[in-house]
């Protein structure tokens, strides 16, 4: 039998024993009451509300799906080191899929902080994960899962690549197979503030900078139309490079277009689009924060950089951008093409979208109560946030 048929059998098999645990519980449950959604919030745009899906969790940092169809799992990172899964009906599997815990430091903005599926997980069964390490390095690895499809084989590990963390924040850690099946790999700029080093517009380092790489055979090779390829000194996996803390990255299912939402200094929050196919953009760190000056000195003329697409202020409570995804599902159209964001601090949810002139707009859409680490996508294009005090996983709802 080849691998790819044990893969599959692997992966059947687990979902059809998942399916079996839902109805034995569904039958024997006590009868539950339906949790109250946060109230939609007053827009004439759009009413949007978040309804419980899933509890239990502690301190998610991620929600991802693996892109197989009619895979209802949603899996989990918790920031100490462990991935959860979460099957359709909103249910936590006892026993995590994967657990490095006793590889990752723990806390702050350190932690377990970026998983991607490959893009042929269905036959190849191989998972990238992004973590920081014991010796603060940055590090990305691939698993593969073993013969039950609910459980990673801890030991396939394979390291992809590592960096070197100068201090504790600004680590970045988003990963996403971009619609070139090419694997694209957040880092901020390595912390302290205001990036003393002048690291996010340094090209001989990964730091404030978003890779691209093809891992389809490892060790990884470089995309041959990676901008600084064959440039002296500049580190060939870097397609963009400004970056002062991309907090999720993810790429519109529909335009392909990749939407990155970079955290601020101490002012402005920004989300940066960029088209499809058109890397090698110098988003501005650490010149700019957001469309204002910041340190300009030794930096170049102005039109050299790609400004953001929207901004927003600290007022309100708001603190830190926490980026979504285009909402893409079937069960609320109104929602359709609409950009999900929120801000940690603040609790507030947003949507993004162009007007008739091709600017972007944004709409508060609904206040929670919660702080927002992270977005998620089902493999339907359902849309899902995580409050990381409760651990809890709400899911997003048109309230019209």
């Amino acid at each position: 039998m080849s691998k790819s048929h044990r893969v599959q059998l692997a992966i059947l098999g687990g979902l059809l024993l998942a399916a079996t645990a839902l109805v034995a519980w569904l039958l024997l449950r006590p009868p539950a009451v339906a949790p109250s959604p946060t109230p939609s919030a007053t827009s004439s745009e759009a009413k949007v509300q978040v309804a419980l899906f899933a509890s239990g969790l502690s301190n998610p940092t991620g929600i991802i799906s693996t892109g197989i169809q009619g895979d209802g799992r949603l899996f989990v990172l918790d920031q100490n080191g462990k991935i959860r899964i979460v099957n359709s009906s909103g249910t936590v599997v006892s026993e995590p899929f994967l657990d490095i815990s006793n590889l990752v430091t723990p806390g702050g903005e350190t932690g377990l902080l970026g998983l991607a599926f490959s893009p042929h997980y269905a036959t190849d069964g191989y998972f990238y994960v992004d973590y920081i390490d014991k010796n603060l390095n940055t590090v990305v690895a691939r698993y593969h899962i073993s013969g039950d499809a609910n459980t990673a084989d801890l030991s396939s590990a394979q390291i992809i690549l590592t960096q070197k963390q100068p201090y504790a924040n600004h680590n970045g850690g988003a990963l996403v197979f971009g619609p070139d099946g090419y694997l694209y790999i957040a880092f901020g700029d390595g912390g302290s503030a205001g990036d003393p080093e002048n690291r996010a517009q340094d090209t001989t380092t990964w730091l404030g900078k978003l890779l691209r790489i093809d891992v389809s055979k490892l060790p990884y090779t470089v995309p041959s139309d990676n901008l600084f390829v064959g440039k002296p000194g500049a580190k060939p996996e870097i397609w963009d490079t400004g970056l002062r803390n991309p907090w999720r990255l993810s790429f519109d299912s529909k335009t392909h277009e990749l939407y990155i939402a970079d955290v601020g200094q101490g002012t402005i929050e920004e989300i940066d689009v960029e088209q499809p196919s058109k890397g090698g953009n110098n988003y501005g760190w650490r010149c700019y924060e957001g469309n204002s000056d910041f340190k300009t000195d030794g930096c170049k003329g102005k039109n050299t950089y790609v400004f953001p697409q929207l901004t927003y202020d600290h007022s309100e409570g708001r603190c830190s951008v926490t980026g979504g995804y285009v909402y893409r599902g079937q069960k609320y159209p109104n929602l359709t093409g609409k950009y999900f964001y929120a801000d940690y601090c603040g609790g507030q949810v947003y949507t993004m979208q162009r007007d008739d002139k091709s600017s972007y707009i944004s709409t508060k859409v609904v206040q929670t109560p919660y702080k927002v680490s992270t977005f998620g996508q089902d493999n339907s294009g359902e849309l899902y946030l995580a409050d990381y005090a409760s651990g809890a996983i709400y899911q997003v709802q048109d309230a019209q």
